[in-house]
């Protein structure tokens, strides 16, 4: 088997999209597995992405006045308890903690699925007056859910996220936090991972478990299978009474706080592969990518090397990463490798472009070849990388329109479901019995409720007077 070959060894996406997304994780060195059953190691490259989300998305909350904190990974079990539906809708995904070296715990504790009650318990402890307030904190952090069926980035039982938690003196502060940092979410997931995620708000039924509302970016994958890539929730003053937590207000008379908190994880890292990927490997939107451009010299010419050289210098006096990949493998294999990692520019640089006075860029989203002069290759490379950040959303938003359908009857949405993949947009009276009853005979869930439609006709489902616009689809 040659290297090239060996390189592009992957599952056609049409043939096995599970095999697929498995063989480009391990293809593109982005993760491996380890004997901890259930969670993955995330390789250098994977974890270069993460870093990247990182940056980008501190910059934007710390623009928003947020602080950052650390809180403790165990939560003891009375202090979980203190919020009944709110454990009720974790219990069976807690990981416990029974034993402290040979003694047996007192309390047990739990490994934070989530951290609402520890940071109740802190507020309860700092806020005392209407000057406490806001309360603007997030933390990145690990969390641990004892997920049944695993996948690398999508469901791990560890996870790395971050979570932002914050309080409020009035309900209207809060909500318009939750809503400002769900537009963060969007902005961040549209521009930066070209990921055109529908958004709205979920049901009663999926709504998060304490929440008063639950709003949710739900991006599509290539398969039609929707991905919940983030979450922002209004919990009013839910926990905050049931933690005491009060403060004076400008009266001097005692108020409740209200409260908000949200998340995004290394899922939107799967979210990325399974909208871009191909059957070479993994497409990494330029913004987000740990190398923007790899530079492949053919031959080893001192020629061949300064000009690899003197390309590289100028990317970075540009802040374009980049990096050459001179190593002793075959330009067949380099240029595989290059393609499987998902670079998004590949310059080659060989004798018959020397002998040009040109050098060739190369595409990764569509694979398409340019030949540019020496002296404009920056300048190229610039235009090139906003061209690929573009396209890739513009593809990905024709790709996902091409597969939401609607349905004016349930006999309509069962022929859908179970011929086309993808997003059904169908009236709902609002009750839970036919959320219920979709997901039973249909194997769809809610999305998210469609806010700005205008709602005529029946529910899909009972046929009664329906109450709103909702997207139903599988999902992960």
């Amino acid at each position: 088997m040659s290297n090239d070959k060996q390189v592009k060894e992957i599952t056609s996406r049409d043939e096995d999209f599970g095999r697929w997304y498995t063989d480009v994780c391990r293809k593109a060195d982005l993760v491996d597995y380890s004997n901890v059953k259930g969670s993955m190691i995330i390789r250098p490259y994977g974890y270069a992405i993460w870093e990247n989300i990182q940056k980008v998305l501190d910059k934007m909350f710390k623009d928003t006045g947020l602080e950052f904190i650390q809180m403790p990974m165990f939560i003891p079990e009375s202090l979980l308890n203190v919020e009944k539906e709110h454990v009720e809708g974790f219990a069976p995904e807690v990981a416990w903690v029974t034993h402290g070296g040979s003694e047996k715990l007192e309390e047990r504790m739990c490994v934070r699925p989530t951290s609402e009650v520890l940071f109740c318990e802190h507020y309860s402890k700092i806020i005392k007056s209407y000057r406490d307030l806001p309360k603007l904190y997030n933390q990145w952090c690990t969390i641990v859910r004892w997920e049944k069926e695993t996948r690398p980035f999508l469901r791990s039982r560890e996870i790395l996220w971050q979570e932002g938690h914050t309080m409020h003196a009035t309900a209207e502060e809060a909500k318009e936090e939750t809503l400002r940092m769900f537009k963060i979410y969007e902005d961040f997931q549209r521009n930066y991972l070209a990921l055109p995620v529908i958004v709205g708000k979920k049901t009663e039924k999926e709504k998060f478990a304490g929440a008063e509302e639950t709003y949710s970016l739900e991006a599509m994958m290539y398969n039609g299978v929707a991905l919940q890539n983030g979450t922002s929730h209004y919990f009013e003053n839910h926990f905050a009474k049931a933690f005491n937590i009060t403060f004076l207000n400008k009266e001097n008379k005692l108020e409740t706080p209200y409260q908000t908190s949200w998340g995004v994880s290394t899922r939107m890292i799967g979210s990325i592969i399974m909208t871009h990927g191909d059957d070479r490997g993994l497409v990494l939107p330029p913004k987000i990518a740990p190398t923007q451009v790899i530079i492949i010299p053919i031959g080893n010419s001192d020629d061949i090397i300064n000009l690899s050289n003197d390309i590289k210098e100028k990317l970075n006096n540009r802040n374009i990463s980049n990096k050459i990949d001179n190593s002793d493998k075959t330009p067949g294999f380099r240029f595989a490798e290059a393609e499987v990692k998902g670079y998004p520019i590949r310059i080659e640089i060989g004798k018959r472009d020397l002998e040009n006075k040109v050098v060739t860029l190369v595409r990764r989203d569509t694979l398409e070849k340019v030949q540019v002069n020496m002296d404009d290759v920056v300048e190229k490379v610039s235009e090139l990388l906003e061209q690929i950040q573009k396209d890739m959303y513009n593809r990905a938003l024709d790709r996902r329109n091409s597969m939401i359908y609607e349905a004016k009857d349930y006999k309509e949405m069962t022929e859908i479901a179970n011929n086309k993949p993808g997003f059904i947009k169908v009236n709902w009276c609002g009750n839970v019995e036919c959320e219920n009853k979709i997901k039973e005979d249909l194997g769809l869930k809610s999305r998210c409720i469609i806010e700005d439609e205008e709602v005529n006709g029946p529910c899909v489902c009972c046929g009664e007077k329906a109450a709103t616009r909702i997207y139903f689809g599988k999902q992960y």
